[in-house]
C-alpha cells in the first residue's frame, strides 16, 4: 500500500530540473541564468559552452538534465524546447572566520544557491512568407 500519486505541478508541455546546494553565490549564478532565459535550448547550450564563468558548466549540466526529462519522461520534442524559466534561490551560508592582527577576527561567508530550469515546448507557429530580397514594388 502506497500513498496516491501527486498531480504534476507543471503543464504537460513543460519539464524541469533542479540543482540544489550549488557552491556559488546566488548573485553570481543569476548572471549566468539570466543569459539563457528565453533562448532555444540549442542556443542556450552553445552560450553556456563558451561562457568563461566557472559555474556555467554546472548550469549546462542542469539544462541537459531538463532536456533529458522533457524527452524521456514527458515525450516532448527536443528541437522545439525553449528555456522558459531559470530562477535562482538562496541556500545555506557557511560562516567561517579569517584571523586578523591583534587577536581579532573577520567573518567570511560562503554562500550556496539553488537553481531551477524549466523548459517549455513551443507550438509550431505559421510564419508569414517573406518577399524575395531583390523584388521591389
Amino acid at each position: 500500500m502506497s500513498k496516491p500519486k501527486r498531480d504534476r505541478a507543471l503543464a504537460d508541455n513543460r519539464a524541469q530540473a533542479v540543482l540544489r546546494r550549488l557552491r556559488t553565490s546566488p548573485r553570481k549564478l543569476n548572471l549566468v541564468a539570466a543569459s539563457i532565459r528565453g533562448l532555444p535550448v540549442s542556443t542556450a547550450l552553445a552560450q553556456l559552452s563558451f561562457s568563461r564563468r566557472r559555474i556555467a558548466k554546472d548550469v549546462r549540466k542542469t539544462l541537459q538534465a531538463a532536456i533529458a526529462n522533457a524527452e524521456n519522461n514527458h515525450a516532448l520534442d527536443v528541437d522545439r524546447l525553449v528555456v522558459s524559466e531559470a530562477h535562482v534561490g538562496k541556500s545555506m551560508v557557511m560562516r567561517r572566520f579569517h584571523a586578523r592582527g591583534r587577536g581579532r577576527a573577520a567573518s567570511v561567508e560562503k554562500f550556496f544557491s539553488h537553481l531551477t530550469i524549466v523548459v517549455d515546448e513551443t507550438r509550431a507557429e505559421a510564419k508569414p512568407a517573406a518577399a524575395p530580397a531583390g523584388e521591389k514594388k
